[in-house]
């Protein structure tokens, strides 16, 4: 047994508004600037849906991800030979219209327009270039709340043996949104892709980041991740992806995005596993399989033996205390509702998520639907997201353990809904979906009114720990302007600098005295 300690979140999809505060503070943090403007660090999309990149789950056309081959695990676009022929002709690469032409409006031209019967508008102009664009064609949001055709939004791999034509008529339709991020894989097919070795795993929190320094820009890493959470730059000739936004971690504060999440879906926490368990969990013959195998990777951190081993393995101790204390373990492990994303692509995600739920309240009305004890609530087979979807997306095609998961949900709603609205605790639910009043209570409470201490235990870096000699760095840093510190070899640098210049044309103000306009 190794023990290894993992930044990890959760994304509580039942809350989820769709409001993209997460995508937009993370844009302006991480990718406001040149090469970086079709880049989303973090994006939400709406589903049913083909998504940002389009299509991205779809890995028979993209070729992301691991593969079990002669019983061995190996990458699903090649090994070594095959990324050496395919290095300078990736066949497997996304282009720029698979994510979106990345654009913005002439707003100049709204001010700066001579007088005209005609109001003046505002033409689309590309980022990259700044020619005018006869038409946007797509985005980053473009299914946002079932925009669209279904014909189109029917690729959606989750689709795979249902009856999709159902769907699209009105009354059938079901929509929820899906945020998405880097999922800092415990088994990332980016990392084991990259022909420079520029992408490494954080030993101490997980976080996956790209050594800039090191990147050629070979952009195997986009193709490998199934995800399609690696991006090429295209301005400075570097791949670049989410950070974890690990200079926040590393004081001890939650992601800008699950800070400034309004819906407060995300929480941030560390969870222990076992390092030598994983190649056997993303090895499964079968994909069913792995999240059980996933599952258990999985360490008890109030497990005394757990407890000395990762004391041996120099995991610190506040370190497992943040691990006792975590939402993550109690969310994933004990009450088994949060489930990771597309577990078949083997790499062992760690960003997690609670399935949502989706009654029919008109159906419900008219009693068209059987209700639970309470007469309230639907059953879980009769909820508008297909339970073949939700198992489609989370599972590997499992429906056992999401209906076990919304079975708990649903339960503990009814329960509160008793105590509060009946004023009487009404237990009959809890027994069915296997809850003891305590694990329901303790549910409600930090999946509901959970404060701010309650989502994000995060404990502070150990520097002491990563540097190899830290009385070499003393008197490093004078009392100067600015940073003093090394930058590395590359002028190339993640933290926002200032504009050196828009594309949108600029034009000076012309200012006429009054009644001399025209």
């Amino acid at each position: 047994m190794k023990v290894r300690a993992q930044f990890a979140l959760v994304f509580n999809l039942d809350k989820c508004i769709g409001c993209h505060t997460c995508s937009v503070t993370c844009k302006n943090v991480w990718t406001n600037r040149k090469g970086a403007e079709y880049m989303w660090f973090n994006n939400v999309e709406s589903k049913p849906g083909v998504g940002y990149p389009q299509e991205w789950e779809n890995q028979s056309k993209w070729q992301g991800g691991w593969k079990k081959k002669n019983g061995k695990l190996t990458l699903r676009q090649g090994g070594k030979v095959k990324e050496l022929i395919n290095i300078f002709a990736n066949p497997d690469l996304p282009e720029m219209g698979d994510y979106y032409q990345p654009f913005t409006f002439d707003y100049n031209h709204l001010v700066s327009a001579p007088l005209s019967e005609a109001a003046p508008t505002a033409r689309p102009l590309s980022q990259i270039d700044g020619a005018v664009m006869d038409k946007v064609n797509w985005g980053p949001n473009w299914e946002d709340d079932l925009a669209g055709e279904f014909a189109k939004r029917s690729q959606d791999s989750n689709f795979d043996r249902i009856q999709k034509e159902v769907y699209a008529d009105f009354e059938h339709t079901f929509h929820f949104y899906l945020p998405r991020m880097c999922n800092h894989c415990l088994n990332p097919a980016c990392v084991a892709a990259c022909p420079s070795g520029a992408i490494y795993k954080r030993e101490e929190d997980g976080i996956v980041l790209v050594d800039q320094d090191r990147c050629r820009g070979w952009r195997m890493c986009v193709s490998a991740c199934p995800y399609k959470k690696v991006y090429f730059n295209w301005e400075s000739g570097k791949s670049e992806k989410c950070i974890g936004c690990y200079p926040r971690v590393e004081s001890g504060l939650p992601t800008v995005c699950s800070e400034t999440c309004v819906g407060r879906i995300r929480s941030n926490g560390i969870i222990l596993y076992d390092a030598d368990r994983i190649s056997d969990a993303a090895g499964k013959d079968a994909v069913e399989d792995i999240y059980q195998a996933h599952l258990d990777i999985f360490l008890d951190p109030n497990d005394p033996e757990v407890i000395a081993q990762a004391y041996r393995d120099g995991v610190p101790d506040s370190w497992v205390k943040a691990a006792q204390e975590s939402p993550i373990y109690r969310m994933a492990v004990d009450w088994k509702i949060a489930f990771p994303l597309h577990p078949e692509f083997r790499t062992l995600p760690m960003v997690w998520y609670v399935p949502p739920l989706s009654p029919v309240q008109s159906q419900m009305e008219k009693g068209n639907l059987p209700m639970g004890p309470d007469g309230v609530i639907p059953q879980v087979e009769n909820l508008r997201i297909p339970l073949r979807y939700l198992a489609n997306l989370f599972t590997a095609g499992q429906e056992a353990p999401v209906a076990a998961a919304l079975r708990k949900l649903i339960a503990m709603r009814s329960y509160e809904r008793s105590i509060h609205v009946e004023g009487k605790a009404d237990a009959r639910v809890l027994a069915a979906a296997g809850l003891s009043e305590e694990q329901a209570k303790e549910m409600w409470q930090l999946l509901s009114i959970a404060n701010y201490e309650d989502r994000f235990v995060i404990p502070t870096s150990h520097q002491e720990v990563k540097i190899d000699d830290p009385y070499a760095l003393q008197g490093q840093n004078g009392i100067s302007f600015g940073n003093t510190s090394s930058e590395g070899e590359s002028t190339t640098s993640l933290f926002p600098q200032r504009r050196k210049g828009a594309v949108e044309p600029v034009q000076p103000l012309q200012f006429f005295p009054r009644g001399k306009r025209g």
